[in-house]
């Protein structure tokens, strides 16, 4: 494991912001590294306001969307609410419908099957469409790519509203309007928005139309919180806002599909990390395993019983991704090793029979094992498809346009991507993707790295403090939980391996000639034991967190890394 540590800001900056906060010159080097460097500044930081969220309107094409719905409102037009079956496409599925089930009736949900039509907008989708005399689309989280589907629809009298936060090709759609920060001619001032966040700057316009004010979209946060957390984008600016206000609804007031869920899971707080980890792979199940209407179904529904019901359906899903996922790990790593794959630059594996709906977070686990840029495959009809994963700092995206000669469709984010290509071109695939990383990826991006944003004293670690630490959340990517750094550690002799495979290692940490221990955890650590035995002196690399046990709750250290002190 490679640690970095983040450069010192000006002393002179850090020293004014402490003074101007009043605040621990630690806090305040944290907060300079995220480019906080006034009061004013920190006051947004820490204090997230709903006010603060831009104008709808500054995004291109939004007055011609909000026009083009109106009309179909007042003519009584049919109107199909399409989206992607993974966890941001069903919540804005769910997010846009409900909105406008509130006071229009005229409104339908689809959303493709993963199997039978894959990714984005179909053919299939526009039949739907068509056969049952819907007479405008508006997709989300998907749909920039689609020229030849959108013009497919407008041959059929289809109009299409596209609303996406993917890269856009060198073409537009055709459609009536396209809202997509990421497109080159767009100047709304945030681009990192998820498919959800785009919907929702959708209901957002329609509802000053409506004289409606920000609050009372309050409830609908918690889905774009959810969506937020589970797609990994930034959590800065509007997504920060959205994201702290979305989890305070998740908190106190969650709608009856996303309660059904927490009553499962059986916990009080939910924190960003816990949506990821929790709440995001139930809703994904649906998708996954059987449908992502299912997941629509729980996200819309009012009735408690009725949405613990579909919870209930969709946690047997869950149950099922979790063995599928492990078994074909288990032999996504039996063929790397069978083909002397070990040393690559890249892990490209397929299997025609697993799972096409895990595939990606077996290009997670694997990364786990063999850190590197990470593609499965499994077959889709006649094509194969696959999910590509990467690592820190390495865009998987740039590197498979290098290879589109042997690709028929492709699409996604710097480090997550789909693809397929023709069976015919899967080793040639292979060896050209193995090529391109080669060649591109710098020596330290082969290593885990674990970027260390201060070295502090253990005594520095407070109440007070951490309540201060806690306020730089919601954390996430562009915001990360701080990563400290303390070194001239001793373990007072109690440390041991724990787990039923002593995997992991608990730690009463003293630091220097102050006697008082630290609680410490370190997940997978059970390795790094003998660092820590008979006094040695080693440093640390860890998280602050708040540990809850039989009723007491106390500071403890979340050790990610151990190194023999120099």
């Amino acid at each position: 494991m490679h640690w970095t540590i983040k450069q010192t800001p000006k002393i002179k900056t850090i020293n004014s912001v402490a003074k101007a906060l009043s605040i621990d010159p630690v806090l305040s080097k944290l907060l300079v590294q995220r480019g906080i460097e006034t009061y004013e500044e920190a006051k947004h930081f820490f204090r997230p306001s709903l006010n603060d969220l831009h104008d709808p309107y500054l995004m291109k094409d939004m007055d011609k969307a909000i026009k083009r719905i109106s009309r179909a409102i007042e003519n009584n037009e049919k109107i199909l609410i399409y989206g992607d079956y993974d966890v941001d496409g069903t919540t804005a599925v769910s997010l846009v419908s409900s909105y406008f089930k509130t006071f229009y009736k005229n409104i339908s949900a689809y959303i493709p099957d993963r199997y039978d039509e894959g990714y984005g907008i179909s053919y299939q989708g526009i039949d739907y469409a068509k056969t049952n005399n819907f007479d405008l689309i508006i997709a989300l989280d998907c749909g920039i790519k689609a020229i030849d589907k959108v013009t497919y629809a407008n041959k059929k009298n289809i109009d299409f509203i596209i609303c996406d936060h993917h890269r856009p090709g060198d073409k537009i759609p055709n459609a009536i309007a396209v809202l997509d920060p990421k497109r080159i001619d767009c100047n709304y001032p945030y681009d990192e928005l998820c498919g959800c966040g785009i919907g929702f700057k959708l209901i957002q316009a329609f509802a000053e139309k409506r004289n409606q004010t920000i609050n009372d979209l309050i409830p609908y946060l918690d889905l774009v919180a959810t969506a937020i957390a589970a797609d990994i984008v930034p959590i800065t600016g509007e997504n920060r806002i959205l994201a702290t206000f979305g989890l305070q609804v998740i908190n106190s007031k969650p709608r009856a599909g996303i309660k059904a869920i927490i009553n499962q899971i059986n916990k009080d707080n939910l924190n960003i990390t816990d949506v990821v980890f929790m709440i995001a792979p139930r809703i994904n199940a649906a998708g996954r395993i059987k449908h992502g209407i299912h997941a629509v179904e729980l996200l819309t529904e009012k009735n408690v019983e009725k949405a613990e019901k579909i919870a209930n359906k969709i946690e047997v899903f869950n149950t099922n991704r979790k063995e599928l996922d492990k078994q074909i790990t288990k032999e996504a790593l039996q063929q790397i090793e069978k083909n002397n794959e070990n040393d690559n630059y890249t892990t490209v594996v397929f299997q025609e029979n697993w799972h096409k709906g895990v595939i990606g977070i077996v290009a997670s686990r694997l990364i786990e094992s063999y850190y590197r840029p990470t593609l499965v495959f499994s077959r889709s009809g006649e094509k194969l498809a696959a999910s590509a994963r990467s690592v820190k700092g390495f865009d998987v995206y740039n590197a498979l346009q290098e290879c589109t000669e042997f690709i028929e469709q492709f699409g996604g984010h710097k480090y997550a991507a789909g693809l397929t290509l023709a069976p015919e071109n899967y080793g040639k695939f292979k060896q050209k993707f193995e090529e391109v990383v080669k060649n591109k990826i710098p020596d330290e991006l082969r290593t885990p790295q674990i970027t260390i944003d201060s070295e502090i004293n253990l005594q520095e670690i407070t109440p007070k403090f951490y309540r201060i630490l806690n306020q730089f959340g919601p954390f996430g990517p562009q915001n990360m939980k701080p990563v400290f750094m303390s070194s001239g550690l001793r373990d007072n002799g109690y440390g041991k391996k724990v787990g039923a495979n002593e995997d992991h290692l608990k730690l009463n940490i003293i630091n220097g000639v102050d006697n008082k221990t630290y609680n410490s955890i370190g997940f997978g650590l059970g390795n790094k034991y003998d660092i820590t035995r008979n006094g040695n002196t080693f440093k640390a690399a860890f998280t602050i967190e708040e540990n809850h046990w039989n009723g007491i709750t106390s500071l403890q250290l979340n050790i990610k890394d151990i190194k023999e002190d120099n």
